[in-house]
C-alpha cells in the first residue's frame, strides 16, 4: 500500500497505552505512517513507557523515540495528535521561565506552528488538551471535550467545553481541532480525525 502521508504523535512518558496500541493498528491498516515525536533533550533517542491498565504493570508497553519535535515542520503531517494520560504535561516543561513569556517548551511552540498550518488536522484526546493549556492562545474560543478531571484546567486557559448529560460530550470537532473525552472513544476518535483528513 502506497503510503499517505504521516500522522505525527507528540508523546513522553506516562501515555496511555489503549490509545497507543489503537493508533498503532487503526492509522497504517488507513495507509498512514505514524510518527512519535517529543523534545530529546539532546539525546539521538528517548524510550518512554505507558502507564498501566487498571495497575496491571505486565501490559505497560514501550516506545523509542528518534524524532525531535523542534527539528520538524508541522507541514511534514497530514495530522498531529497529541497522545493521553501524563505525556503532555510532560511536554509542556519548561527548564526555565520568565513572567510574562509564553511557554517555550519544544511541543508547544511546535504545537503554535501546527494550530496556524492551513488544513492540518490536531487531534487531542483524554488529558492531552494540558498541552494547550500552556498557551492561551491555542485554547481561548475553541470548542472541545477531555476528561472530567481537567475540565478546570481548559476552562480556565479559555476552552469551551461542551457537556453531555452529565459529562463532556464523546467528541468535539471544531474546526482543525477534533478532541474526544478518553480512551473509550479512541476508535471513533480515529475514525474522525481519518475522514477530516481525507474530506
Amino acid at each position: 500500500m502506497t503510503s499517505k502521508g504521516k500522522i505525527g504523535v507528540l508523546i513522553e512518558d506516562h501515555f496511555d497505552r489503549t490509545e497507543y496500541v489503537m493508533f498503532n493498528e487503526y492509522f497504517p491498516a488507513q495507509g498512514y505512517e505514524v510518527e512519535y515525536l517529543t523534545h530529546l533533550w539532546g539525546q539521538p533517542s528517548l524510550t518512554f513507557s505507558s502507564n498501566p491498565d487498571d495497575g496491571n504493570l505486565a501490559e505497560v508497553v514501550k516506545v523509542t523515540v528518534t524524532t525531535e519535535v523542534a527539528n520538524v515542520s508541522p507541514a511534514d503531517y497530514k495530522g498531529i495528535l497529541l497522545i493521553g494520560a501524563y505525556a503532555t504535561d510532560r511536554l509542556r516543561y519548561q527548564s526555565t521561565i520568565a513572567k510574562g513569556q509564553k511557554n517555550q517548551a519544544p511541543a508547544v511552540a511546535f504545537l503554535r506552528a501546527a494550530m496556524a498550518t492551513p488544513g492540518l488536522k490536531i487531534g487531542t484526546i483524554c488529558h492531552s488538551l494540558w498541552l494547550l493549556c500552556a498557551d492561551r492562545e491555542l485554547l481561548t474560543g475553541r470548542k472541545v471535550t477531555c476528561a472530567h478531571n481537567i475540565v478546570c484546567d481548559v476552562e480556565n486557559a479559555g476552552g469551551e467545553v461542551i457537556y453531555e448529560g452529565d459529562g463532556t460530550a464523546d467528541l468535539v470537532v471544531d474546526g482543525n481541532l477534533i478532541s474526544g473525552k478518553h480512551p473509550a472513544v479512541t476508535q471513533q476518535f480515529m475514525e474522525t480525525l481519518v475522514a477530516a483528513i481525507e474530506a
